[in-house]
Parts: structure tokens; C-alpha cells; sequence
């Protein structure tokens, strides 16, 4: 396996992780006060938007050739630190 796939890898184990995450703040809301479950809705909603930008760039990724790899890459990485971002700061704001 070259290094484009197991980069590759690591990023679809990290979107699904954080799916999983996104999926834990779903069932917190549905068990929480009507203007905590607003909250936490329009806030999964809003990752799950940047979830939907991170897996159309890994596929990007995942289709592109190896000369166009590296500027493919850039896209992913910036659409990654945003999502990143987004979840540390859901997951801090909703924390038990």
C-alpha cells in the first residue's frame, strides 16, 4: 500500500470518528431541553455540512491522479482543519 492510500485511510478512520461523534451529540439533543435541542440541532446540522464538504474532497482525493495528488491534497487538508475545528468546538460546548 503506498502512502497516498494509507493517507487516504487515516482521513475516511478520522471522518468516521467524527460521524460517530456527530451521531452522540444527535442522541444528547434528543434527550435534552427544547432550547438545548435547537442548539445542538443547528449546530449537528452545520457539521454534518462540513462532513459532507470533508467526504466530497476525499473523494476528490481518492480519484485523483498521482500528478494532480498534491494540489487535490490542499482542498482536503483545509476542508479537514475546518471540520476539525467545528468538532472540538461542538464537542467542548457540549460537553457533560
Amino acid at each position: 500500500m503506498n502512502d497516498q492510500e494509507l493517507h487516504q485511510q487515516k482521513l475516511q478512520a478520522q471522518l468516521d470518528e467524527w460521524k460517530a461523534d456527530i451521531d452522540k451529540l444527535k442522541a444528547k439533543a434528543a434527550s435534552s431541553s427544547a432550547d438545548a435541542q435547537l442548539d445542538l440541532n443547528s449546530l449537528v446540522d452545520q457539521l454534518n455540512a462540513k462532513v459532507q464538504v470533508a467526504s466530497t474532497k476525499l473523494a476528490e482525493l481518492s480519484n485523483a491522479g498521482a500528478d494532480a495528488w498534491d494540489s487535490v491534497k490542499g482542498g482536503v487538508e483545509s476542508a479537514w482543519d475546518s471540520l476539525k475545528t467545528s468538532m472540538h468546538e461542538a464537542v467542548a460546548k457540549f460537553k457533560d
